[in-house]
């Protein structure tokens, strides 16, 4: 999937952003399932995590029938 650019290999779509896909990656987070529960206040702490992905993530873990807290 990495296409030798820094982003790391994760499973969420490009439109999160690469700051935000760093920082959930560093956090231990690279797949949906991994998600879901955690709440969104904890992600919008780390460091590149904006509105913008957590509206994404929010979109994406709802198709799968996930959810943040």
């Amino acid at each position: 999937m990495d296409t030798g650019s820094d982003r790391p290999e994760t499973e969420f779509p490009r439109a999160v952003g690469a700051p935000a896909t760093r920082a959930l990656a560093a956090a231990g987070y690279t797949r949906f399932d991994q998600l879901d529960g955690v709440p969104a206040a904890e992600l919008a702490a780390l460091h590149g995590v904006g509105p913008k992905a957590l509206r994404v993530l929010g979109e994406e873990l709802a198709e799968r029938g996930l959810s943040l807290r």
